[in-house]
């Protein structure tokens, strides 16, 4: 059953995503063409600072999520509607505070803003606080469907949502130039999808609207509050790592180098929320298998959830680094292209962050959230101090480099120690030889897929998609001859066959109903 609702959770989530991801680049092309790159640059600044405020929430979903798995699991209703009251009430207070905070930051904005003729800079900051606050007051409905792997509904109405919003708003780029009524409709279409997702919840479980006398049991509260308190710092912790770049390269440089670096970011996170359509899906599954199942069993799916990891952040990360300044040049071209090495950087960063899922999400569903509290505080610091005394000597480059180096120096050790130890209780250095083998693998695949595409000259569409397959399929191809023979090959192999299997047998069913 886990298997099979990650699977339809997977399958939404990448068939949105192909459209989304269409539609994006369509958008961001009118967004540039229409309104410039320093609306661009606002609109990733004021995101970052938005990010910030909302560290009012830092943890609390999170924790009432955790403490879902198991009543759900046991189909608890009494405990599942205590919980979610709880959640509702928090989400309302962040909400309030998240809008407070917004509005006591209005007069500072100036601060961050270096270079810019955008107009009505505090309307259109109001607006992005609004679009923040409004999804809190439904965000409780959502993730009971999460907790339920039924993933791919949310998905599949954020989809649609997701499409109607960025297609009016591209028409009201291309007829109106009007960056106050893009926001707006947003804000709309934000309002009417969470109603309608919470009207879904409410009809799926209608015991949700339950009253309920009870209350949360002593023990339940206290892991709460626990790991509040920890999430708490963790949450600040990588907003201070990731959510800072924009304000540091406004404030030392330019609104107009935010926009330029949003689009790099951007076809980066494209490719990150691809994998991630994976991962997220998975992570309710591996919550639930947490909960139920012996640590030998955690630790095998976990080993088949890191090959995977490897396999989609090693080909996108290639892919990346080999087509993405191709990829500017050709789309809106070169005038917005950075250099190389901030490239590099970015693409080590993509692949370190992106090959810790599989631990972190062990370590998250399994409830270890104390044991590291401080260790994002520790890398943000790290972080800060390296990022803004090298934006000052080298520019942009500097701040990419100041979060690579803090991540490597806390997180990459700390979180698969933590979980080797209290879950797995098997020795760090298993995990350890298995990354640098899998980093190893990745360089060399890189450069051979490089060479081989360096032979093609890209200077046009027709040889640009001929490169951009090439490096697609090479490291797909290495990969399965490489790797044909393990058990994490061999159990993903099943998991298709089986999917093949039951496709058939329905397709004959349906065949002999029809007959």
């Amino acid at each position: 059953m886990r298997v099979r609702h990650s699977l339809l959770n997977i399958a939404v989530g990448l068939g949105n995503q192909v459209i989304i991801t269409t539609l994006s680049f369509v958008s961001r092309t009118v967004f540039i063409t229409y309104l410039g790159i320093e609306y661009l640059g606002i609109s990733g600044l004021f995101t970052s600072i938005l990010a910030m405020l909302a560290l009012a929430e830092a943890g609390i979903g999170s924790s009432i999520m955790y403490s879902l798995y198991k009543p759900v699991a046991e189909n608890d209703q009494r405990k599942i509607n205590a919980l979610m009251r709880l959640y509702r009430q928090a989400y309302l207070i962040i909400a309030i505070i998240v809008f407070v905070l917004g509005l006591s930051f209005l007069p500072f904005l100036g601060f961050f803003i270096n270079e810019t003729n955008v107009d009505n800079i505090h309307l259109i900051y109001f607006i992005f606080l609004l679009n923040t606050v409004l999804p809190y007051l439904y965000l409780h409905k959502h993730s009971f469907l999460n907790v339920c792997q039924k993933t791919y509904i949310v998905t599949g109405v954020f989809s649609i949502s997701s499409i109607l919003s960025v297609l009016l708003k591209i028409v009201i780029l291309f007829y109106t130039q009007n960056f106050i009524l893009y926001l707006v409709v947003e804000s709309v279409i934000v309002i009417l999808t969470s109603l309608y997702l919470a009207g879904i919840v409410n009809r799926m479980y209608p015991s949700l609207k339950e009253k309920v006398a009870d209350k949360i049991d002593g023990e339940t509260k206290n892991n709460i509050i626990k790991n509040i308190k920890a999430i708490v710092l963790q949450n600040i912790g990588v907003y201070l790592i990731f959510g800072t770049d924009n304000i540091i390269i406004s404030s030392f440089i330019s609104v107009t180098a935010v926009g330029i670096y949003a689009n790099y970011h951007m076809v980066i996170e494209i490719c990150r929320t691809f994998i991630n359509q994976v991962f997220n899906n998975i992570y309710h599954s591996v919550g639930n298998l947490v909960a139920k199942e012996s640590k030998e069993k955690i630790y095998s799916i976990y080993k088949v959830t890191l090959f995977v990891n490897f396999w989609l952040y090693s080909v996108f990360a290639i892919l990346l680094l080999v087509m993405l300044e191709p990829f500017i040049s050709i789309w809106i071209g070169k005038e917005y292209l950075m250099s190389k090495y901030v490239l590099i950087i970015l693409m080590f960063i993509f692949f370190e962050r992106g090959m810790r899922n599989s631990i972190t999400t062990v370590k998250t569903t399994s409830g270890i959230f104390h044991e590291d509290r401080f260790a994002p505080l520790i890398q943000a610091a790290i972080n800060l101090v390296i990022s803004i005394y090298l934006v000052k000597k080298i520019g942009i480059l500097g701040v990419f480099i100041g979060t690579l180096v803090s991540s490597i120096l806390v997180p990459f050790w700390l979180t698969p120690y933590l979980v080797y130890k209290k879950i797995f209780e098997k020795p760090l250095i298993n995990y350890f030889l298995r990354y640098i083998f899998f980093a190893t693998l990745t360089l060399v695949t890189f450069t051979l897929t490089n060479y081989i595409v360096g032979l093609i000259t890209i200077t046009g569409l027709f040889s640009f998609l001929v490169s951009g397959v090439v490096c697609f399929i090479l490291p797909n191809v290495v990969y399965s001859i490489l790797f044909y023979k393990t058990n994490e090959f061999k159990y993903l192999l099943n998991i298709l066959k089986l999917l093949k299997k039951k496709f058939k047998l329905r397709l004959v069913h349906k065949t002999k109903s029809v007959a």
